[in-house]
């Protein structure tokens, strides 16, 4: 097929025409103030100094207390953390960038440490996850999680349009529904996870339920221009398994197409593993969306070429490269070495390993 459009030309996403089609994918890094859970100063250096990428999505953002489930995550239910992304959007706007948050609610991914009252983490079901949670005591046993009762979901969903708005509110262009890796809404999804037998488990309609709610909350509140989605079908990330994923995830993106969404950031393949390339399920997937389509997981240079080359995706987002690669967009258009990232200073810490990383020509 000849190649019409490349990694470094401009793209429209949710109204906006990004620079390039590199994004920043989601990167905990732990690192928000411990009292308020709120970004500082340090953070606005850290997303600026990305600022080049077409364009950055946040680290994943708690909708509320019962939403964390790792130890120093910045949240966005506070005027304190409002203020803390601004400080954020404005320093990444003034070197030319864009910012789409990433919305989360962990579920079962959590710890009593980390929830109201020292409460157990909730989920649709009570499965327990065979994972640990990074608190402030470092890692910790997930215990069972406590089943939500219906009566409390409506609750949830408001929390999900009130976080958007906040997003909004602190300088955001968009945000991102979170609803892979084993998260909340990616519980929702899964028959290895969701065992309800009420509306909102055991047919593919019901198990879909809370994920449509959260959408049509967000893009009543914002708009559905300003409103993007993650999903992860192929991937069991955080012991989240699902018996048969292109019965639940094929009706999932096909009904999404409805909703005029900012774009579709799906993650292809098992998180972390290499890329399964683009024929099988994922292309069947693939090939249910109409909107702009963000792709990410293990992607190399030559590979994230390949797919805007070919038109399988819009953009192609990188993770881990840029933490070690401030201006990562600069060596993958030169084919530059790419530097290691320090995976000690990974989550928590302080400077160390987040804003010290040199750009290309100063190394």
């Amino acid at each position: 097929m000849t190649q019409t459009r490349t990694l470094f030309d401009t793209v429209t996403i949710g109204g906006l025409t990004l620079p390039n089609r590199v994004a920043m994918a989601p990167l905990t890094r732990s690192r928000a103030d411990h009292t308020t859970l709120a970004p500082t100063a340090m953070n606005a250096t850290y997303y600026a100094q990305r600022a080049t990428a077409g364009l950055i999505i946040s680290e994943a953002t708690q909708i509320s207390r019962q939403g964390q489930g790792y130890a120093f995550t910045p949240g966005i239910y506070s005027q304190e953390q409002i203020a803390g992304w601004r400080l954020v959007t404005e320093a990444v706007r003034a070197k030319g960038g864009r910012m789409s948050m990433q919305l989360w609610h962990v579920g079962r991914i959590s710890h009593p440490d980390l929830q109201p009252g020292g409460g157990l983490p909730v989920a649709p079901s009570a499965v327990k996850p065979n994972m640990k949670a990074f608190t402030a005591d470092g890692f910790k046993d997930i215990p069972a999680p406590r089943p939500l009762d219906i009566g409390e979901i409506p609750g949830i969903v408001e929390d999900y349009r009130r976080a958007a708005r906040n997003a909004i509110e602190a300088g955001f262009a968009m945000v991102e529904i979170h609803a892979a890796n084993g998260y909340l809404i990616d519980q929702f999804l899964r028959d290895g996870t969701n065992t309800r037998t009420d509306a909102y488990g055991g047919s593919i309609d019901n198990r879909m339920r809370f994920l449509f709610e959260v959408v049509e909350a967000i893009t009543a509140e914002i708009g559905a221009a300003r409103t993007g989605i993650r999903l992860s079908p192929l991937s069991p990330s955080n012991d989240a398994q699902e018996s048969n994923p292109p019965a639940i995830f094929g009706p999932v993106i096909e009904r999404l197409n409805d909703h005029g969404l900012a774009y579709l950031h799906m993650i292809e393949g098992v998180t972390r593993s290499p890329h399964p390339g683009f024929g099988g399920l994922l292309a069947e997937l693939r090939a249910k969306w109409r909107g702009p389509y963000i792709a990410n997981n293990s992607y190399t240079r030559a590979l994230a070429i390949e797919a805007v080359g070919s038109g399988h995706a819009d953009m192609v987002a990188f993770g881990r490269p840029f933490i070690g690669n401030p201006d990562l967009v600069e060596r993958l258009r030169r084919d530059a070495p790419l530097a290691e990232s320090d995976q000690a200073t990974f989550y928590g810490g302080d400077a160390k390993g987040y804003i010290d990383y040199p750009p290309m020509d100063a190394a």
